[in-house]
């Protein structure tokens, strides 16, 4: 006898998982950033940082990182520049304009978290984030919808 879809764990988190993202892109789009642009900048939001290091960082092939750099640089959310110190370095960082727009997702994204996860207590929340953090997925190996 088959399972029922809600029954299996990977089928319910990847319905929930789905609906959570849809949440969370609206979210993001009240500052027209896909998800991987706003994790950039989240990232760069303490300081400057080598392009390398981003790259490490957010555990991503450095020809990715570009890509979403050269968009973020194209709509004046960050900026590189070459190391003084090491010609051969990119230093990444974000721009006031970044850093405006990261204020806008975090506002809207705070919003979409309340309502996606209100009825759950901080320790639940902590609880649920902990378990997450144990299920063995690695983004290497899929297409993630970065887009």
């Amino acid at each position: 006898m088959a399972a029922h879809p809600t029954d299996r764990l990977g089928f319910l988190l990847s319905f929930r998982g789905e609906l959570t993202g849809a949440r969370i892109r609206a979210a993001l789009g009240v500052a027209g950033l896909h998800p991987r642009n706003a994790m950039t900048l989240m990232q760069l939001a303490p300081g400057a940082t080598s392009q390398r290091e981003l790259a490490v960082a957010m555990e991503l092939d450095p020809s990715q990182l570009v890509s979403i750099l050269n968009e973020l640089e194209a709509s004046g959310l960050a900026e590189r520049r070459r190391d003084p110190a090491d010609r051969r370095r990119h230093i990444v960082e974000i721009t006031p304009a970044g850093t405006a727009a990261l204020e806008r997702v975090d506002h809207a994204v705070g919003e979409a978290e309340r309502e996606l996860f209100g009825d759950l207590t901080e320790a639940e929340q902590a609880l649920l984030r902990g378990l997450l953090d144990r299920v063995v997925v690695d983004a290497a190996d899929h297409d993630c919808g970065a887009e």
